[in-house]
């Protein structure tokens, strides 16, 4: 008879989100959902301005964004984001009730990995996140120097 051996698993690591949004219901709700569904620990902020801030005492893994917050907006969060080397790799996600083409565009343009519409299924935000996190610094370099080869730097 052969006993099991025990092998050293290694633990699972709570990966922290933070999600900017001036709503405090969906704030609440989408922090629950995101700990349920995506095992994340979840920091959360209700401007840009404090959002910031927040980024910059935890760094996580990944940042969910609206664009109309008070103070400093959406699209000028992820500029400020991608503006700096040291977190212009940072995995970014709009999530914005702007359903306009041109304001999903301008969202994209502004640095963000990905734009969805509210209101949103927990599912399709976490998957979204997964590959918002799984997207390499190659990658995001070579989508910004795209854009930047087809005009949109000049």
């Amino acid at each position: 008879m052969e006993w099991p051996v025990e092998t050293e698993t290694e633990p699972t690591q709570v990966r922290q989100v933070l999600v900017v949004d001036d709503d405090p219901y969906l704030l609440a709700t989408l922090a629950e959902g995101l700990r349920l569904r995506g095992q994340f620990e979840v920091i959360v902020a209700s401007d840009g301005v404090t959002g910031l801030q927040r980024f910059f005492e935890t760094r996580p893994v990944c940042v969910v964004v609206d664009i109309r917050m008070p103070g400093l907006n959406g699209y000028q969060f992820v500029r400020a984001l991608r503006g700096d080397p040291a977190t212009a790799q940072t995995p970014l996600v709009i999530l914005s009730a702007l359903v306009q083409e041109h304001e999903q565009l301008a969202g994209l343009l502004s640095g963000a990995d990905a734009y969805l519409i509210k209101p949103v299924k927990i599912a399709d935000l976490v998957q979204t996140i997964e590959r918002a996190v799984k997207l390499a610094a190659e990658e995001r370099h070579r989508a910004l120097q795209d854009l930047f080869d087809e005009g949109w730097g000049q």
